[in-house]
């Protein structure tokens, strides 16, 4: 074999991608303070949850599009399509996360759906549960 052979006196172990914080706002000193992975991918999975298909430029498919949902009734259908939404969306648009459970029910009024995910860290395989609550019904 011919060419230059690379080594590496440590192991080069794969990370999980950190992403653009989701409200730059510098510290005292002037710096932006970047989110740890973790913080990284709630962050990315709020503004999938948050974005609806066609609102980003030059990606019309990204995003769940649960805000489109304020004038839906809450019923059985509404809640099978927000999960259906939820699941194709994390799954094409956030890499960094095997999601092992998603649950959309009614919440404590008929006007909010509450949106359970529970997803693993690829990398780390942590655990994390993530609640989020959307208005429904509103006339």
């Amino acid at each position: 074999m011919s060419g230059p052979v690379l080594t590496a006196a440590k192991p080069v172990l794969p990370r999980l991608e950190v992403g653009w914080p989701l409200l730059p706002v510098p510290d005292a000193e002037g710096a932006l303070c970047w989110p740890d992975a973790a913080r990284s991918v709630r962050q990315m999975i709020e503004v999938i949850l948050r974005t609806a298909p066609g609102e980003q430029l030059m990606q019309p498919e990204f995003g769940a599009g649960l805000e489109n949902l304020i004038h839906a009734p809450n019923t059985l259908t509404t809640r099978a399509e927000a999960h259906d939404a939820i699941v194709a969306a994390i799954r094409r648009f956030e890499p960094r996360v095997v999601l092992d459970h998603v649950d959309v029910n009614e919440g404590s009024t008929p006007t909010e759906l509450v949106v359970s995910l529970s997803y693993r860290l690829t990398l780390t395989d942590e655990p994390v549960l993530l609640q989020a609550r959307v208005p429904v019904g509103a006339a």
